[in-house]
């Protein structure tokens, strides 16, 4: 398959060109030339498939050019020994997706693992070192941190904000060592993902470093996470009722990875673009006009993105018309007011334990069903385990939460990291002198 840029379709490349390279030269997106539509037949058996079948049915589909069927059942094998399963809660039309059961335990895990195999598949054949930089408001490191480890051939930077994540989520990216590094910006997301993009444009650390990226900038991110579009479909197939998924949004990777599945042929009546303060999307969606924001702090801190990067990815599946855009993707916002309110009320009337992004996904879709008022199978796609935010959660339900073994071990390891400012000047004389 080739990839173009989304600032110039006229600049192509392949592949392991788009993979390993992240961005285009340009500063653009890379986003594939043409999307198939898969068949009537994947569609009329998809209940009866398992989550790695599905995998290899629409990678075979979107990379068919580059990878042998064979080479796509390894990849996808090494990269998922976990799935995506449905929970119904409050009535029939109400699921959670649960994104949270791979190592990281969050939905970044599905994209961090496809690519390190995809990566590693490459580099197999061409004996090459790789640099990847990533910047993460929370979940994107830890999952990252995970799918790369020890990984031969790839050596990975993690750029966080200083005190804008959770205690469980710093130690995820702090404490493997070997490959693993993690640099604490005294800053935002936004300046740690503006730095990540500044080096990928400098002549002088390019000609030093095989860079790329793991963000969800990278068109290998991106396309995994279209996997769990089509597992919940299939999930719940047989209710018969239109499918709608709503989708706590920061960068805007994950709802584009929907609209991904969406072009490829999946039934979705709406994506949800469910948001915390950080609601350029939902403004643009609600007035037609796109205004960058400062990122705002907030409880649901991973979803704490004032200019989203794969905005022009979403506006992009969508041919850039406003017209099926508003047909297709609703908007709505919240606090953390509402947040905590939605996280007491869910736990109060059936006992489940949302954290605070999937509370946020929650009350978008709960808002929107209230609208419709009709039969409908809606989906909350949940994108970490509670536990991840333990003393958020425990603070909000005034109740101790049971913490997964592979989490509660990371409290006791030590915090490794190099604190830095904002400034790229001192990124760059740090990268080359490491």
């Amino acid at each position: 398959m080739q990839f173009h840029s989304t600032k110039n379709h006229a600049l192509k490349a392949s592949l392991q060109e788009a993979i390993f390279r992240s961005l285009p030269p340009d500063n653009g997106l890379y986003m594939p030339d043409s999307i198939p539509s898969l068949p009537e037949s994947f569609f009329d058996r998809i209940h009866e498939m398992s989550f790695n079948e599905i995998a290899i049915e629409v990678t075979c589909a979107l990379l068919g050019d580059d990878l042998t069927r064979k080479e796509v059942e390894n990849i996808v094998s090494r990269a998922f020994d976990f799935s995506a399963p449905v929970i119904k809660i409050d009535d029939d039309d109400m699921n959670i997706l649960e994104l949270f059961h791979g190592p990281s335990m969050a939905f970044k895990d599905f994209g961090a693992r496809f690519m390190a195999s995809l990566m590693s598949h490459f580099l197999q054949k061409s004996n090459k070192t790789i640099d990847i930089l990533v910047a993460t408001s929370g979940d994107t490191g830890g999952a990252v941190a995970q799918g790369f480890y020890k990984v031969p051939g790839i050596n990975v930077t993690i750029l966080y904000p200083s005190g804008k994540v959770s205690d469980i989520q710093e130690k995820q990216l702090t404490t493997l060592g070997e490959n693993v590094r993690a640099v604490e910006i005294e800053g935002t997301f936004d300046d740690c993902q503006n730095l990540v993009k500044l080096a990928f444009l400098d002549d002088e650390l390019n000609r030093k470093f095989n860079l790329s990226s793991a963000n969800s900038i990278n068109i290998s991110r991106l396309i995994p996470q279209s996997f769990y579009y089509f597992f919940a479909y299939a999930q719940l197939v047989k209710e018969n009722k239109p499918v709608v998924f709503s989708v706590p949004s920061g960068n805007f990777g994950n709802l584009s990875a929907g609209l991904l599945a969406w072009k490829m042929g999946l039934p979705v009546e709406k994506f949800i673009a469910s948001t915390n303060l950080n609601n350029a999307v939902p403004q643009f969606l609600s007035s037609g006009v796109y205004s960058p924001q400062e990122s705002v702090a907030t409880i649901s801190n991973a979803m704490d993105v004032g200019n989203p990067s794969n905005f022009v990815r979403m506006s992009r599946l969508l041919d850039d018309d406003m017209q099926l855009i508003s047909q297709m993707v609703k908007g709505y916002f919240f606090d953390d007011d509402q947040t905590r309110a939605a996280m007491r009320n869910v736990y109060e009337k059936t006992g489940y334990v949302l954290c605070p992004h999937t509370a946020v996904a929650y009350l978008g879709l709960r808002q929107y069903m209230e609208e419709e008022s009709r039969p409908l199978s809606g989906v909350v796609l949940s994108t970490a385990h509670p536990a991840k935010f333990l003393d958020l959660v425990e603070e909000t339900l005034g109740e101790k939460i049971s913490i997964p073994e592979n989490l509660g071990k990371l409290l006791s390891k030590r915090k490794e990291a190099v604190k830095m400012s904002a400034r790229f000047a001192d990124f760059k004389s740090w990268l080359l002198d490491s």
